[in-house]
């Protein structure tokens, strides 16, 4: 039985989809999960809101007094965004048909900030993905409420999930409406030392 890979970073995130993803591209972590205040500050534009947000994870995951290895912390916060307006995690099935509503029949966009910390140095890396909607009834958006999929999503979606069956488009990258852009979390981690060939020449070869 082959030795589990050395993990090459700490991940301050408590979310499963961003675990699965990093898993997906072979790369070893150590869970870190933060608390952060995610409040939206007045006039704060939605960009900088969600680059703010990840940083301060991914401080809060350098500054956690129980990482033990000297090795990168990353963080990320993704956001729905319609009208500049942030969409936020629905509590209830109101709010669920609020967002839904909202999304219903147009385009928004997705944001995803991505952060590392190590030592005195960070880095932010912001992407954006447009996704379109088809129109959604009222009883779509109970039906979807009542699986569950909503509770713990951004804009109350997961377009891993059931909610694909809403989604006409999109343009952009996939992973970042997930929750993790990979190409573009590559690209920082690099900066970093931890290089995305390396994890290629280490992946199992199949024909």
């Amino acid at each position: 039985m082959s030795a589990s890979p050395s993990p090459r970073l700490y991940l301050a995130s408590a979310s499963p989809r961003r675990r699965e993803l990093l898993a997906q591209i072979g790369l070893a972590f150590v869970p870190l999960p933060q608390v952060v205040d995610e409040s939206t500050r007045p006039g704060e534009a939605a960009a900088d809101y969600v680059q703010r947000v990840a940083l301060e994870k991914a401080e809060s995951g350098w500054h956690d007094q129980r990482r033990q290895l000297d090795l990168p912390v990353l963080a990320a916060d993704t956001s729905v965004v319609v009208d500049e307006r942030v969409l936020g995690k629905p509590s209830s099935l109101d709010e669920t048909h609020a967002m839904l509503t909202l999304l219903s029949g147009r385009t928004h966009e997705v944001m995803t900030a991505v952060a590392v910390v190590h030592g005195n140095r960070n880095m932010v890396r912001l992407t954006s993905t447009s996704v379109s909607f088809r129109d959604i009834t009222e009883a779509e958006t109970v039906a979807y409420w009542r699986s569950g999929e909503p509770q713990d999503k951004a804009g109350a979606y997961g377009i891993q999930g059931l909610a694909a069956l809403f989604v006409a488009g999109i343009r952009g990258s996939y992973s970042n409406v997930v929750g993790l852009p990979l190409f573009e979390t590559a690209l920082l981690l690099e900066q970093f030392g931890i290089s995305s060939l390396a994890l290629l020449e280490g992946a199992p070869h199949e024909r």
